[in-house]
């Protein structure tokens, strides 16, 4: 009888475990944790803000990519891309307005002067990511790189 209740309460302890390893809930209806970068700023400086981004699978993300400089620059890693799923990219005016969404694969966003886009995702895979740059040339050297890792 003991060794009944022993491997009750042993098979109990491991379904439990078990269960917990599992993502509980209707994912589409996660709030999105917001993440902002800016490209470049006011002072002309060509780099991310911040550069490394740390992230978890299985969370929407909405990251809001703003271009503060007088150029355009590009968000770019092609690893990164493929290690996420994307919901979509979201366009708007500058009072907020949306007016276009991007839906599948997406692995650069180019974002104007004085502008603003939002990809939401959610990652799927895990890693560390070191190929983000903005693909204009001369940017990446001038220091326009970055890294994101997936936990």
């Amino acid at each position: 009888m003991k060794l009944i209740f022993s491997l009750m309460f042993v098979l109990t302890i491991f379904f439990t475990q078990l269960e917990m390893s599992f993502a509980a809930g209707d994912m589409t209806k996660q709030e999105p944790v917001e993440i902002y970068v800016n490209l470049g700023n006011e002072k002309g400086e060509i780099k991310f803000f911040p550069n490394k981004l740390l992230l978890e699978t299985g969370k929407l993300y909405k990251l809001i990519i703003k271009n503060n400089s007088p150029q355009k620059h590009y968000f770019s890693s092609d690893k990164f891309s493929q290690a996420v799923f994307t919901r979509k990219v979201q366009i708007s005016t500058s009072s907020g307005k949306p007016i276009a969404e991007i839906k599948g694969l997406v692995r650069e966003i180019e974002v104007y002067p004085g502008r603003t886009a939002e990809w939401w995702f959610v990652p799927l895979k895990t890693g560390k990511f070191d190929d983000l740059r903005c693909t204009i040339p001369g940017h990446a050297e001038a220091g326009m790189v970055g890294v994101i890792e997936i936990k």
